[in-house]
């Protein structure tokens, strides 16, 4: 029998994204999809939306999901809608369309699956202004209209954990394949990540088959802590890919009777887990970096956009540390900073400049935690370092010294981060005063819900003794 013609390299061989309906029926068919998930992200970076058959999508991709999916807050809970929005309002239906580049196959489904990221827009076709891809989408815009493109590259810490039914028990380190636990650092073992090659070897064919382009894999100092580097490009399909993987890890550790957690610290001896975001500006027409000058020197939009990062990050603290447990990973004697210093090569200072050739000159933000949602880390940081450069900003002096031990220059708490976003002007005219106002109103009805719950460190130390 003649072997069948195989197809050209062409859209219907292409593991992530094509750019049409027509392409997407094509892509579908060849693989046989039946379903489809259809997601946007929301504030806290969870994806809501529907699942449905590939055939009633393809018949028609536009759906309506309620604007409230914006107002929710992690608990599922919702702010007072009065100053935000009227409750007809919030429960009037958006108009949901996909974005069919993102569109890729959910290879742990047990049925043909495949899933779309979605843009969220008003019934006139305004877009959604506190949805968190349009937030970034709209930082994005800000720099082509001066002729730049930025350049980012996340590297996402987290846990795994045995599984946990009962949150008032402790997380504890799973059992490796060695038949025992993680016990005492391990920072950078490669056998300690060989403990779960069977898991890691399930999260590299996942990531693969949906396009995610993994960099490197370590073991970071927390027991059974990992981080993922992802490889640099552009922001929008950065922050994509971080949302995918972060669904994509948890899958493949529940496959192995594993949870992955990116809570920022999600056990109290341990530390912390971050989302580093790396970032270079280019010129759009050339691609050159714009932090290098033609001798390779730093040039002043390089210092500029380290002095944005500086003034402006207590005002956006709220989005990298955006809830309550976030805030026990920035403390004193610890890697995770609690300052706005600056520094070649200094990992102490919240902002870092990796030694790299004049072309890859760029600055890592250090201050965000892995809980954070990736759309609005980069769109944050971004806006930061926008604000620096338009406005002409200088920064301090590199530090070389060591500033675990220095005074706290951001937020220490959920309110105060909440309160230093409300009073900036200029982050709500680069952000979006909508967005601002909702975002805040959010992370305060998740404080006040916070507080409703009573820890057993307040029944160890006040119940017998005050």
């Amino acid at each position: 029998m003649a072997k069948k013609k195989r197809p050209e390299k062409d859209v219907v061989q292409s593991i992530r994204g094509v750019t049409s309906l027509e392409e997407a029926k094509a892509w579908m068919a060849a693989r046989g999809i039946t379903e489809i998930e259809c997601m946007v992200p929301d504030l806290a970076g969870v994806g809501r939306g529907k699942i449905m058959p590939a055939s009633k999508f393809l018949s028609g991709p536009v759906m309506n999901l309620p604007l409230s999916v914006f107002l929710q807050t992690i608990s599922g809970d919702y702010p007072p809608y009065e100053g935000l929005v009227d409750s007809v309002v919030a429960d009037s239906d958006l108009v949901i369309q996909p974005d069919f580049t993102t569109l890729c196959s959910v290879p742990w489904a047990q049925d043909p699956t495949a899933q779309i990221i979605h843009d969220a827009y008003h019934r006139d076709g305004r877009p959604v202004e506190i949805s968190p891809r349009q937030v970034l989408k709209s930082v994005v815009d800000l720099y082509t209209h001066k002729g730049w493109k930025a350049v980012v590259a996340p590297e996402i810490e987290f846990y795994l954990v045995e599984p946990n039914s009962d949150a008032d028990y402790p997380l504890k380190p799973p059992i490796g394949r060695s038949g025992r636990p993680e016990i005492g650092r391990q920072s950078y073992s490669i056998q300690a990540v060989n403990e779960f090659d069977a898991l890691f070897e399930d999260m590299y064919d996942y990531s693969e088959a949906q396009g995610l382009e993994i960099d490197t894999l370590i073991h970071e100092d927390g027991a059974a802590q990992m981080e993922i580097n992802l490889l640099h490009g552009d922001p929008i399909m950065l922050a994509d890919q971080v949302f995918l993987f972060k669904r994509t890890i948890r899958e493949a550790a529940l496959a192995h009777k594993i949870y992955a957690t990116f809570m920022a610290k999600p056990i109290a001896e341990e530390p912390g887990s971050a989302m580093h975001i790396h970032q270079s500006i280019v010129d759009a027409e050339t691609g050159k970096n714009i932090f290098s000058d033609a001798k390779g020197d730093p040039t002043p939009e390089f210092f500029s956009f380290i002095a944005g990062l500086q003034r402006y990050m207590p005002a956006v603290m709220s989005i990298f540390a955006p809830y309550v447990n976030s805030y026990r990973r920035l403390t004193r004697d610890s890697m995770a900073p609690i300052n706005v210093q600056w520094g070649y090569d200094n990992r102490t200072a919240g902002l870092r400049v990796p030694p790299s050739p004049p072309a890859a000159r760029r600055v890592e933000n250090r201050v965000p935690s892995s809980d954070a949602n990736p759309y609005l880390v980069m769109a944050a940081s971004l806006a930061c370092g926008y604000l620096g450069m338009i406005e002409g900003l200088r920064p301090t002096e590199p530090l070389e010294a060591d500033a675990k031990f220095l005074d706290f220059e951001l937020p220490r708490g959920l309110l105060d981060a909440v309160a230093a976003m409300q009073y900036s002007e200029e982050i709500a005219t680069v952000l979006g005063p909508s967005f601002v106002k909702t975002y805040t109103a959010v992370k305060q009805a998740e404080f006040d819900i916070f507080m409703q719950v009573i820890s057993p460190w307040e029944r160890e130390y006040l119940l017998l003794n005050v």
